[in-house]
């Protein structure tokens, strides 16, 4: 059990190589989840009444040799830039309902938004809001709105204005699909789609925990999330105990 809350992650090959000795098995949890202190991730059993001293020796060497199973890695207290688009929000037409929802996850992972700002639906203005938030110290960039193909939409364009690198643009991952993601030098920025304002599990769910946790994302991370990447939107949401985003 960890003595702290963070990211998961499991060597799987590691594992397998110690179950694969025989007469004791290694059952784990999934990893890539946030987990509390004290959470369960794990358990071993020795499966004869009795076993050979060797096996043992075997199975510590392969740990000594190739390292731990099991890692946690705390969360950063990353300082978040939330920039919502919306020209409808911008004139204070309707509510802005993506703001609430994006703070109570930052927070959940212990970083916190030090700038907000709420900008109209044009590429120059968002370009510029980035580039500001990055000035100011900005260690994660979110997004919001604007993220789909409409002509009116210009969350995606104004991100790659900035000149970061699209890690990807689109995520095989429902709900969540048009998320977007890049890097601003070393800096992760996020374009966020509508979904995750009102679905309670989404791509951003899944990404979120490893950023904060300090991972540098791929297009491999992103592609592989297809598999157990379709939320079945339970009447009771179990999430991060579900198959959800585990692969």
């Amino acid at each position: 059990m960890p003595k702290y809350r963070g990211l998961l992650k499991i060597n799987r090959e590691i594992l397998d190589e110690i179950n694969d000795l025989g007469d004791m098995i290694l059952a784990t949890i999934h990893g890539d989840r946030s987990i509390d202190e004290g959470h369960l991730i794990g358990g071993f059993r020795v499966i004869p009444l009795t076993i050979e001293k060797e096996k043992i020796n075997i199975a510590e060497k392969i740990l000594r040799e190739k390292g731990p199973i099991f890692e946690v890695k705390p969360f950063k207290k990353l300082k978040t830039a939330l920039i919502i688009t919306g020209s409808e929000v911008y004139k204070g037409r309707i509510e802005d309902k993506f703001g609430p929802v994006i703070e109570r996850k930052v927070k959940a992972f212990d970083s916190e938004i030090f700038y907000k700002v709420i900008v109209p639906d044009e590429l120059e203005v968002i370009k510029d809001e980035i580039l500001k938030s990055k000035n100011m110290g900005a260690e994660l960039i979110i997004v919001t709105g604007g993220m789909s193909v409409d002509p009116d939409d210009k969350t995606p364009g104004a991100i790659k204005a900035t000149g970061a690198n699209i890690v990807s643009y689109g995520t095989p991952v429902l709900p969540g699909a048009m998320l977007l993601l890049a890097y601003l030098e070393d800096i992760p920025v996020m374009g966020l789609p509508g979904c995750v304002m009102f679905a309670h599990t989404t791509a951003f769910d899944l990404l979120l925990p490893r950023i904060c946790a300090g991972e540098k994302i791929i297009r491999k991370d992103i592609t592989r999330m297809g598999y157990g990447g379709q939320c079945l939107s339970c009447n009771v949401c179990t999430f991060p105990d579900c198959n959800f985003g585990k692969h």
